[in-house]
């Protein structure tokens, strides 16, 4: 059995303490062959080209550290306790590979079955099988542990003494979101503090109503497109492009107190951030990079600054609203932010923006994708279709459901979670070390990523048996912790795990029950004939090529 221990560890032959060493010896070194070959500082003109020849050396010698030395002490480090993997490739690692692999598994789709994993992770899918569920690779110079069992993946997630944090972000990944999740440390757990009792049970509960006006609005507007058609099979409707939109309209009412039409621009401008952070994510990066001005380069921070003033102006807006008693500062997300602020706390107003971009993203994102690839695979598998909508008639009839029958909502809930398994929204949870940690039994030095592939984990038949490429939501009837084959084995983390566990999965989770409950009670619907299958991600695990579906009315 495997055991796992996370404890620090001493030994880290690299040490940026030690680099500073080596550096400052250096320029002793220097100083005195400058002395004893008698340079004078009275000849500026010598003085000068031997100091720009001694910065150029030094910076040289800066750069073949982190681009050699540094890299191939590492991997030597790893490889003598076994660990295998690809060798070092100077400066960008495995990064073309991966490209290649990437652009080749998205060239073409897939057959209609949910074994997504070779199409969506390709290159971890490799990796793993040919040297094992831990094993090396490299992102650019730094060394990334690819690790896919489920009780270290466990164990790291639930890191509370800081040794394991998240990775620096790519400078263009930090432009489309910073806020709570990519803190660390005591501010993130004064943050987290600060932001919980918006997402409390009761606060959630309270919200149900603003839920079902959008998804009542939704529906209605589905209603007519499908009156308005002339066909007796149905009318052909992208639910991808319609969910983003019911959750857009949904995070825009619950944490801002506004209407999707008002952040209508904001959400198209964070989609086209999210391609352009892709983008960046996946190329070669080298510092200094993002102040070259090419044309992406501006059109990064364009976005960045047209969203940041657009929320900034929602943020005034509600201020204002709260100054003059027409808002109440506790029944949004963002009146809870103000509040803070105003009391004192160490937010400042570009936090408080930051908190927004964040949660207008991934508030946004999650559900919208989730709700999506639910109602393809109900598609797919129409005797699940009806099970739930048998379910939901039973419980609720004609009635719109509301927050009473959400508990009861067995089979719903079952087919949520199935959803969620084979189409992880996150498909990697990232880690890095950030000080030297020992891992069941394995010595990991300081400034190593860490590749969690919760995609690898949920489709594994180690943990999900034979039939783990299959859609049978009957494995979660007893819950999630009863559904792998494996006794006490956690191998479900589709918000995370931990204490860094997503803020808002009870929000994300309310609202997909109403909304397909709700679909479920108005409508039928089936795969169209124009439908590809093809798993992608763009931050999230989304259709390539929309989701259409052929809708009629019950």
């Amino acid at each position: 059995m495997l055991t796992c221990h996370l404890t620090p560890f001493s030994h880290n032959p690299i040490s940026k303490f030690q680099y500073k060493y080596v550096y400052f010896i250096s320029k002793l070194h220097i100083l005195h062959y400058v002395s004893k070959f008698g340079i004078m500082k009275e000849s500026i003109p010598m003085d000068l080209a031997l100091y720009l020849a001694i910065f150029f050396g030094l910076w040289v010698s800066q750069v073949v550290y982190s681009v050699y030395l540094k890299p191939k002490k590492l991997e030597k480090l790893l490889r003598q306790q076994g660990i295998k993997g690809t060798s070092y490739n100077p400066i960008h690692g495995d990064n073309l590979v991966m490209q290649e692999m990437a652009n080749e598994a998205l060239s073409k789709p897939m057959s209609l079955n949910h074994n997504i994993v070779p199409r969506v992770n390709p290159f971890v899918d490799q990796m793993v099988q040919k040297y094992g569920n831990i094993c090396l690779c490299w992102r650019g110079t730094r060394p990334t542990l690819i690790i896919a069992e489920a009780e270290l993946m466990k164990m790291i997630l639930s890191d509370k003494d800081g040794l394991i944090q998240k990775p620096p972000a790519n400078p263009f990944v930090a432009l489309l979101s910073l806020g709570l999740s990519n803190l660390e440390g005591q501010k993130w757990a004064k943050r987290r503090r600060l932001i919980n009792p918006a997402f409390h049970h009761q606060k959630l509960l309270g919200m149900v109503p603003e839920f079902i006006a959008s998804c009542g609005k939704r529906i209605d507007y589905w209603k007519k497109l499908v009156d308005s058609s002339s066909s007796a099979e149905g009318t052909e409707i992208d639910v991808s492009s319609e969910l983003h939109s019911l959750s857009a309209d949904v995070i825009a009412r619950t944490a801002f107190g506004s209407s999707y039409e008002e952040g209508k621009k904001i959400f198209q401008l964070q989609q086209e951030q999210a391609f352009l952070i892709n983008e960046a994510f996946h190329s070669l990066y080298f510092p200094g990079l993002r102040f070259i001005p090419t044309k992406k380069n501006r059109r990064r921070y364009e976005v960045d600054k047209e969203i940041k003033d657009m929320l900034r102006e929602i943020v005034n807006k509600k201020k204002r609203a709260m100054l003059d008693g027409e808002s109440s500062g506790d029944t949004d997300l963002l009146g809870l932010l103000l509040q803070c602020k105003e009391k004192g706390n160490e937010m400042s107003m570009d936090d408080v923006i930051e908190e927004c971009k964040l949660f207008y993203f991934a508030g946004h994102e999650t559900t919208a994708n989730w709700l999506t690839w639910t109602l393809i695979c109900l598609a797919i598998h129409p005797e699940w279709q009806e099970k739930a909508r048998q379910e939901v008639l039973q419980i609720c009839g004609d009635k719109t459901p509301d927050a009473d029958v959400l508990n009861r909502l067995k089979i719903v809930t079952m087919v949520l979670n199935e959803v969620l398994r084979l189409y992880p929204l996150v498909v990697n949870l990232w880690r890095y070390t950030a000080r030297a940690t020992r891992i069941g039994g394995i010595t990991i030095p300081a400034g190593v990523e860490l590749n969690l592939p919760t995609v690898l984990l949920h489709h594994s038949s180690e943990y999900w048996g034979d039939d783990a490429q299959e859609f049978k939501p009957e494995r979660f009837a007893e819950g999630v912790s009863k559904a792998t084959i494996k006794d006490q084995a956690t191998a479900f983390y589709p918000f995370g795990w931990g204490s860094r566990i997503c803020i808002g999965q009870n929000f994300a989770n309310i609202e997909a029950k109403l909304a397909l409950s709700m679909i479920l009670q108005n409508f039928s619907f089936k795969l169209s004939p124009s439908y590809v299958h093809a798993p992608y991600t763009i931050i999230s695990l989304q259709p390539q090529h929309g989701a259409p579906l052929i809708f009629q009315k019950i």
